[in-house]
């Protein structure tokens, strides 16, 4: 791999070119991460000079976007969250489920992609809700973290929800804690196809509502008969619903979270090289066992696949429901923990002076503690970041 290839690097490189050749079509979201990624960390977004308290060695810090689609800025959003959710891990068994939105669905969510992922958030967690609630199979208040995500290796438009899910719940009159079994959740094809109906009823309503929009390919579907041919298509469709084995226990679970719920469309280190007008970068073919392979694509179609993934300014790409939304999860997590007769979590005491300094703010030369004494700003306005998942 070429040292510290970066996305960057590409929209740096071949950026200006593709806004030229692709004006018509990219939107204020795309320009934004774009302009956000090629200056994340230079110059041109200020920075600060930081000198060692020990032995005078001298630093200058540039500045991050801090933009979510940013590959360089992931990290340190990434562990805050989890530092964040670790008092709300259980004892119990947690499933991964996950919801995929087959093709004929797929499209029209690219060009609604407010519409369609709101929809997408509250077919899922309805399925979830009503299935374990239903006394045939849990008959229990459940909870669970949801992530959209929408690519897939090669990053193609895929969009699909992540679920993690405790392996039990509360009974209703909230007197007991009701565990699955252990290695089975809901059933598969259950959940599907309650999915499917919820997903396409409420997408059929948006519709009539004359909320959703069609383009380019998809244009015809502005026509009601071309709409509801395509509903009934995908009825006729079995939906993609699959539930993974259980964790081994909540580390796995944070170790899980941690690789899921900031992740973007694709890293910098899966990239390989960029060779004059090609990029390449690794992927896994999970049609033959998840087997890695290398993948060569014109930068333009890199940058393009890339910029499939923008997710509109102030949509939250991770929500949580039930037992673990926000309203009230610190009251149902006690309740649940005083039920399965485990310790409320410790609170981590705070001794700033008995932990070294982050990695980020010690001399690279000696180990010492770095100190800011001098900053600057920005030498030309730029683009508002765009919203980051905090939830």
């Amino acid at each position: 791999m070429a040292a510290g290839l970066e996305v960057a690097d590409i929209f740096r490189r071949h950026g200006e070119t593709y806004r030229q050749t692709h004006d018509v079509h990219l939107g204020r979201v795309e320009r934004r991460v774009m302009s956000a990624v090629e200056m994340c960390r230079t110059a041109r977004l200020g920075g600060h000079v930081q000198q060692c308290q020990d032995c005078a060695t001298l630093r200058i810090a540039y500045n991050s976007c801090r933009n979510r689609h940013c590959p360089k800025c992931q990290g340190q959003a990434s562990r805050d969250w989890l530092v964040a959710r670790q008092a709300d891990l259980l004892p119990v068994g947690y499933f991964h489920v996950v919801f995929t939105l087959p093709q004929q669905v797929a499209a029209i969510a690219f060009q609604n992609k407010n519409a369609v992922y709101t929809i997408l958030f509250r077919a899922v967690a309805e399925t979830l809700r009503k299935l374990a609630a239903d006394p045939r199979h849990l008959g229990a208040e459940i909870g669970f973290v949801a992530v959209l995500h929408s690519w897939g290796q090669n990053l193609h438009y895929h969009p699909h929800i992540h679920c993690i899910v405790p392996g039990g719940g509360l009974s209703f009159d909230q007197s007991r804690w009701v565990a699955c079994r252990a290695s089975f959740f809901l059933p598969v094809r259950v959940l599907s196809r309650l999915f499917r109906r919820l997903f396409l009823d409420e997408l059929k309503q948006t519709y009539d509502r004359g909320q959703l929009q069609f383009f380019g390919d998809i244009a015809g579907l502005a026509s009601p008969a071309a709409f509801n041919r395509t509903v009934k298509e995908a009825r006729r469709v079995d939906w993609i619903v699959y539930a993974k084995p259980p964790f081994a226990g909540p580390e796995q679970v944070l170790a899980y979270l941690g690789r899921y719920t900031h992740r973007i469309a694709i890293s910098n280190s899966r990239l390989v090289s960029i060779d004059g007008n090609e990029v390449t970068f690794r992927w896994k073919d999970y049609r033959t066992g998840g087997k890695q392979k290398l993948l060569t694509l014109d930068a333009h179609e890199f940058i393009r696949r890339f910029l499939l993934h923008t997710v509109p300014d102030g949509f939250h790409r991770i929500r949580h429901y039930g037992l673990l939304a926000n309203g009230h999860r610190q009251l149902k997590l006690d309740l649940c923990r005083s039920l399965l007769d485990v310790p409320m979590p410790e609170q981590p005491l705070e001794e700033p002076d008995a932990k070294p300094p982050p990695l980020t703010h010690r001399c690279p030369c000696c180990g010492g503690t770095m100190t800011i004494f001098g900053a600057w700003k920005p030498h030309q306005p730029t683009c508002r970041p765009a919203w980051n998942d905090s939830s």
